[in-house]
């Protein structure tokens, strides 16, 4: 239980960072830093694993329902850095299929709140059109309630014209899920014919006999006609991991750079298991998610460019004397003279 002294000293602390003077400093140096940040490589692609909600509803003595609200409050703080700094996409892990096994009333908060917010988000002028951001929901969105499945397909549609960036919402989702689902969607198409296939077509002797030009229709062209349309992934070699890629919840999306978790815990509790690659940085974080906020997250980024550009210029200076090589094999097959022989009558 905080003491009265611990109560007063935090309500001191806020009265100065909302000071005009505090305010205006800390608004300047964020700008330093996103600056800083937009100089070198930009992630294109971040995703967040919001962790620590509750937790932080029990640190700080509340209902678990209002820890998951700030959780949502401190989400729009974290991407309007993102979109400042250049992020183009943003994935964020907001509900768990597993979460359903959690107590209803928690569930039924959740799902409230998610409404609410998906309905923020998307009021125009907001966030999302400021930044030109548009809103994706990926998962299983027939397991919730049709009012929050409403609030989703509005947020969505209000969204549809932004095209500068992206804003996916992965709920209710798991990556297992997600990956099955890609795979049982390939092998549906292929064992079936497209949709836009048109039915052969009849070709009778007659119609074949009517002038002269049709008399020399050859027979492979009438057998192709009358042969069905071969499904798109028939061959099973032609499906390889970019197939899987094409029918995951975020392809379109560019690959993913960084994965950041809050709460302290090191694991990836079933998120973005495919999209995790050789070069996605992953970094754990001790704060909890509503206590995550720009001066933890302005550094990550800030890191992230700074070893992308040593990357970078490793690569180049590991290049240079090859292409130099190169260039000298050029120039030495440039200066010998062409040999002429001469025909003799």
């Amino acid at each position: 239980m905080p003491t009265l002294g611990t109560h007063n000293a935090t309500s001191t602390r806020k009265w100065l960072l909302s000071s005009p003077p505090i305010e205006w400093g800390t608004s300047l140096l964020q700008s330093i830093f996103i600056n800083s940040i937009k100089q070198g490589p930009v992630p294109q692609h971040v995703a967040f694993v919001m962790d620590g909600n509750r937790r932080y509803a029990r640190k700080s003595h509340l209902e678990t329902v209002e820890g998951h609200s700030l959780g949502f409050e401190a989400l729009a703080r974290i991407l309007e850095i993102c979109y400042k700094s250049g992020v183009k996409v943003v994935t964020v892990y907001a509900f768990s299929i597993e979460n359903f096994k959690r107590s209803k009333y928690e569930v039924d908060a959740l799902m409230d709140i998610a409404k609410i917010k998906l309905s923020q988000l998307s009021q125009h002028g907001d966030l999302m059109d400021r930044y030109g951001a548009c809103i994706k929901v990926l998962g299983h969105t027939s397991m919730v309630r049709p009012d929050v499945l409403e609030a989703i397909n509005n947020a969505t549609e209000m969204t549809k014209h932004n095209s500068k960036a992206i804003l996916n919402i992965c709920f209710p989702y798991t990556s297992r899920d997600e990956i099955t689902t890609s795979i049982r969607n390939i092998v549906s198409l292929s064992t079936s014919v497209p949709n836009n296939a048109s039915p052969p077509s009849s070709l009778s002797l007659s119609d074949s006999s009517d002038n002269s030009t049709s008399t020399h229709t050859s027979t492979t062209a009438i057998a192709n006609q009358l042969s069905p349309p071969t499904p798109p992934y028939a061959d099973i070699e032609s499906i390889c991991e970019q197939t899987i890629e094409d029918h995951l919840f975020t392809h379109g999306s560019p690959p993913l750079d960084l994965l950041i978790r809050t709460s302290g815990v090191q694991r990836l509790s079933d998120f973005m298991l495919w999209q995790c690659h050789q070069d996605t940085d992953i970094i754990f974080v001790d704060d909890l998610w509503p206590d995550f906020d720009v001066w933890t997250f302005l550094p990550i980024l800030l890191n992230w460019g700074l070893k992308r550009k040593k990357d970078i210029e490793k690569d180049l200076r590991e290049e240079l004397p090859s292409r130099r090589r190169d260039e000298r094999g050029v120039r030495s097959k440039g200066d010998i003279r062409p040999t002429i022989t001469r025909r003799v009558a």
